[in-house]
């Protein structure tokens, strides 16, 4: 099946590795080119390298708590490829501990970062896409159902999936699609950190993954796959949703 990804031009955020920079090989491997960021310069540079460097990817270190990030990145897509067609914002997550338990500046950091610096990006991608486009966010199962010991990402991950919605109403008559993606338990290295932090890496992963129907953990090329397809023509008709990619493990319809 042909995903129509030949020469489009996405920004990807968070992605020197895990789910974003899958997503980024699954667009290259399409035919896109990809401007990916991310806040540590040397990782930048290796996933430049990997997607095949200047010819099908460019990088640039930036901090989406930035106020100035979502512009020069849109103005990096625009000068080195000469069009822009969407994006996938991906931010690390936020520090583990229960909403009570964390500190108010935990929370202030998170909030700059995970929650306004993907809104602010993503109403910037949206109002540079002037010929339609899409945009994915990748948020976290914690949408559909709190995680226990993820408190700030169970307090903002449900209020971007809301903005997602509220994007994708209010752009959509411009033919901009809007998606939410609800990685569940993939093997990146948020979820090895996780798993090691039980105190036994084997013993977390095997109960975890008695819990999810499809008996494992998810690899992260498996969410790139879905997240190439949602942010290509080819998924020209779907806008507003949240889409889980997560071996069946949420409950609900």
């Amino acid at each position: 099946m042909d995903l129509g990804l030949a020469e489009r031009v996405y920004v990807l955020t968070g992605a020197s590795a895990g789910l974003g920079f899958a997503t980024a090989e699954q667009l290259v491997a399409g035919g896109a080119r990809v401007v990916v960021s991310a806040r540590a310069p040397e990782r930048v540079a290796a996933a430049v390298e990997a997607l095949g460097g200047p010819q099908r990817a460019i990088g640039l270190t930036a901090d989406l708590a930035d106020p100035g990030t979502p512009e020069r990145l849109v103005a990096a897509a625009r000068e080195h490829f000469g069009r822009l067609d969407g994006a996938l914002i991906s931010v690390g997550g936020p520090p583990p501990g229960t909403a009570a338990s964390v500190t108010d500046e935990q929370w202030r950091e998170s909030f700059e970062t995970v929650f306004l610096g993907s809104v602010r990006l993503a109403r910037t991608v949206a109002g540079a896409l002037t010929d339609g486009g899409a945009i994915g966010l990748v948020l976290s199962s914690s949408v559909r159902g709190p995680l226990p010991g993820l408190g700030i990402s169970n307090g903002l991950r449900p209020g971007l999936a809301g903005v997602a919605k509220d994007l994708a109403d209010e752009y959509g008559p411009r033919g901009v699609r809007v998606v939410s993606l609800l990685p569940g338990r993939i093997l990146t290295d948020r979820n090895r950190q996780l798993l090691a932090a039980s105190g036994d890496a084997d013993r977390a992963r095997a109960q975890v993954e008695a819990t999810i129907p499809l008996r494992r953990i998810g690899e992260a090329a498996e969410f790139g796959r879905v997240a190439a397809f949602l942010l290509s023509p080819a998924a020209s008709y779907v806008t507003g949703v949240t889409v889980p990619v997560d071996g069946g493990a949420l409950r609900g319809l």
